[in-house]
Parts: C-alpha cells; sequence; structure tokens
C-alpha cells in the first residue's frame, strides 16, 4: 500500500468534514463582538485576503467567558473560526493555546486526532470536530485559511493587537 492511500481518509469521513465545514462556514456561530472584551486582536491572511477579528472576556483566573469573530474570507476560514469560538468558551487560556498547537498539527498532518486528544484532554470531543479542519493539508495555500482565526485567538489572549499567516 502506498503512503498515499495509508494517508487518505474514507469517503464517508471526508464527506462528514465537507458538511461539518460547509454548516459554519454557512451559518457561523459567535459571528459578533464580545461584549466588555478583555482582549483582542485581528488576523489578516495577505495571500487571500482573508481578516478576522477576535474578541475575548478573559476572567482573573485565566478562563475564557466569552469568544467572538468578525470578518471576511472564505468558507475554512470563516467555518474555523466559528468551531475555534465554540470549542473554546469556558476553558482556560493555557488549554486554547494547547488546541492552538493540536489544530495547526491537524492541519498541516504533524498529529493526528488521537494524538491532538491525547495533547488536550479536555478538549477530546471538540477536537473530533475540528479534525474536520484537517482536510487543508492537501490544499497547503489552505492551511493558513484554517489557521489564521488561530493566529489572532493567540494573538489576543497573549495581549497583541495582530496576526498573520505570514510568520
Amino acid at each position: 500500500m502506498s503512503a498515499n492511500a495509508q494517508t487518505k481518509e474514507p469517503d464517508d469521513l471526508r464527506s462528514l468534514y465537507q458538511e461539518i465545514i460547509l454548516d459554519h462556514g454557512k451559518h457561523p456561530r459567535n459571528l459578533r463582538q464580545v461584549e466588555n472584551f478583555t482582549n483582542q486582536a485581528k488576523g489578516n491572511n495577505p495571500m487571500c485576503g482573508d481578516k478576522v477579528a477576535v474578541t475575548a472576556r478573559v476572567s482573573p483566573a485565566g478562563v475564557i467567558e466569552d469568544l467572538a469573530f468578525e470578518g471576511k474570507g472564505c468558507a475554512i476560514s470563516i467555518a474555523s473560526a466559528s468551531m475555534m469560538t465554540s470549542a473554546l468558551k469556558g476553558h482556560s487560556v493555557q488549554a486554547a493555546k494547547r488546541l492552538f498547537a493540536a489544530v495547526q498539527g491537524l492541519c498541516t498532518g504533524k498529529t493526528d486526532v488521537e494524538g491532538a486528544q491525547r495533547e488536550v484532554p479536555e478538549l477530546a470531543n471538540a477536537i473530533g470536530e475540528l479534525a474536520a479542519l484537517s482536510g487543508v493539508r492537501q490544499f497547503p495555500t489552505r492551511v493558513k485559511c484554517a489557521t489564521l482565526p488561530w493566529h489572532a485567538l493567540v494573538s489576543c489572549l497573549d495581549g497583541g493587537d495582530t496576526a498573520t499567516t505570514e510568520k
């Protein structure tokens, strides 16, 4: 069996992933600005024009109380932001940063779902849905679309004001 055949996802799984991306792309969750936000950052992908602004309200204990985004971009970028904001409400800033690394690994092929779930066990269920983003690894230019909201999130949580996919 070739390496390509080993890494290919079954058609039914690929179809499910496409449905998740389309659903979040057409009906994004948390598409708004957080009221009384404590942190904010804007992200820009100059290669394709995707733009996202992430706002968060983080408690003094480091828990993400509310998280939302605004922006324009392709369905993958919007879906990724929607899934990200849905997954992280109520979780710690540290868990969010570990999830960023796990999603980055899923998108680039450096980790699989099980590895990501081991890295962020408290968000194992969310990783199941976020695995839908792993299909972008077959299209390297789309990896930046999927990870832009996550770069903006990390900048937001670190107190930065901007993020880019061109680092």
